[in-house]
Formats: structure tokens, C-alpha cells, sequence
């Protein structure tokens, strides 16, 4: 089985004195996709860029402290790439997609962090152009080869994917418009929720808010995905949302699949 996992970390360092490190250690990722690293190459190199034994890409935001993404894997890729949009969003360091191309397969794994809207409508018109541009992307992207994207999607899909949905559906992350992005994504452009096709139970959540009682009451949304093509996605065997220990305002999605590298 090949171990994939996902995970908004709100800051590396943050997760690391939080007990992340000695987690992945015993959790048996063979590839780990992080958002949120927050952190530049100074405090990554060094001291984050390997983890359990799995070697680290990033691709850093140009602002401090902000967003980032990172991918971890115990085999070398033959390639790496950093970015997707040198026009807007590579500045603001939300994709690294490692390769793994050998005989007739080509596969890619990517680990992504799509902008928020939350914080007013001018972050929210970005996280439109950037959704319109990694569609445009992916549908590109799966004309060549497979891969599974996985990260911080930003987005909560139908109503079973957050508890709150009537009162949500004015605020981002469950915008008509988004979550319409997402069935295109999925009915058109023929992409899979993983997670989706392995468990279709309530109250599967991986983002709790730090307001009120969220984690506590198990008030969540789940926006962290894994998206992939028909043909790897269907040989995801296992699911598990990991919640026993916090790292980061975001749980861990962790997905075994039937296949190596």
C-alpha cells in the first residue's frame, strides 16, 4: 500500500512544537503533501526539509509568514515543478508537483493550497481568477498524465461536507459559485474526491474553526481534498481523517492506495 497524506499545517513551526514531527514519524507516509508552511528556505533548510526520512520541495511564498506549500516522499521524483501561474498566484507559493515517470506510466503528485476568500471581496475575487486558472490546469494537466492533487481546496463541496450549511451559504468556502466549480470539476473535467468514493458518511470534517466551540461541538467543514484522475483514484483502498491530536486547525486526511511509485 502506498501511504498519501495531506495537511494544512498553520505554520511549521507552529505544528512542530505541537508534536507533527514525532506523528508522521509512526504514521507510515510514503508521501506527504503540506500547506500552509509559513516559513521561507532560512527556516526550512535545515531543520524541515527532510521529515521521517522522506526528502522535502517547497515552493515559498515571496511574503513572509505566509502561505507556502511543501511535498515530502521517500522516492526521488524525476522531476519537480514549483508554480502553475508565474502571472498572479507563484508569488503567493501554493503548488509543487513531484513526477514520477518510468516506463509507459507518468504519474505526478501534487501538493496545493487554494487562497481563501474569507477575509473580504477582494481575496475572494482572487480565489475566482484562481480557481479559473488551475481548472484550465488540471484539465490540461490530466490530457498527460495521472496525478492526484491534494491540499487545502478552500472549498466545502454539498452540505454534508460542513455542519452549519444553511447558515453558510453566503460566506466563502460555500459559495454557490464555488462549490459549482467543484461539481465542474468533478462531472466535466472528470476528476474524483477520493475520499469521497471510499466513505459517504456525516460529519467527516477536517477544518474546525478557533471560534467558539467549533472542535469541540465537532462543528467542521471538510476542505482538504484528495483530487486525481479516474485511473489512480480508483485504486484508493483506505481513508482515515486523523483526530487525535491537534497540530493545526486543520486535520490530517490520510488515503492508502493500492499501488507504487
Amino acid at each position: 500500500m502506498f501511504r498519501l497524506v495531506t495537511l494544512n499545517l498553520n505554520g511549521i513551526r507552529s505544528a512542530a512544537t505541537k508534536g507533527f514531527e514525532a506523528w508522521a514519524a509512526q504514521t507510515g507516509a510514503d508521501c506527504m503533501g503540506v500547506q500552509e508552511v509559513k516559513a521561507q528556505a532560512d527556516t526550512v533548510v535545515g531543520r524541515f526539509d527532510s521529515l521521517d526520512g522522506m526528502a522535502g520541495h517547497f515552493h515559498y511564498a515571496e511574503k513572509k509568514g505566509y502561505s507556502g506549500v511543501g511535498l515530502y516522499s521517500r522516492k526521488p521524483p524525476t522531476d519537480v515543478i514549483l508554480g502553475f501561474d508565474p502571472d498572479e498566484f507563484d508569488a503567493e507559493g501554493r503548488y509543487v508537483e513531484a513526477r514520477y515517470d518510468s516506463g509507459g506510466r507518468k504519474l505526478s503528485l501534487i501538493s496545493c493550497y487554494f487562497p481563501s476568500g474569507s477575509s473580504g471581496e477582494e481575496r475572494q475575487a482572487a480565489k475566482f481568477r484562481f480557481l479559473a486558472k488551475m481548472y484550465l490546469h488540471l484539465v490540461r494537466l490530466r490530457t498527460e498524465r495521472e496525478f492526484i492533487l491534494m491540499g487545502d481546496i478552500n472549498i466545502a463541496h454539498k452540505e454534508i461536507d460542513l455542519k452549519n450549511w444553511r447558515g453558510n451559504q453566503k460566506n466563502s468556502g460555500f459559495l454557490p459559485e464555488e462549490r459549482a466549480w467543484m461539481t465542474r470539476l468533478l462531472d466535466e473535467a472528470g476528476l474524483v474526491d477520493v475520499f469521497r468514493t471510499l466513505n459517504d458518511r456525516a460529519e467527516q470534517y477536517t477544518w474546525w474553526s478557533n471560534r467558539g466551540q467549533a472542535w469541540a461541538k465537532n462543528v467542521g467543514w471538510r476542505l482538504d481534498y484528495h483530487l486525481a484522475t479516474p485511473g489512480v483514484a480508483a485504486a484508493a483502498r483506505r481513508e482515515h481523517i486523523y483526530i487525535e491530536q491537534r497540530f493545526s486547525d486543520h486535520a490530517p486526511l490520510v488515503i492508502d492506495y493500492d499501488f507504487s511509485l
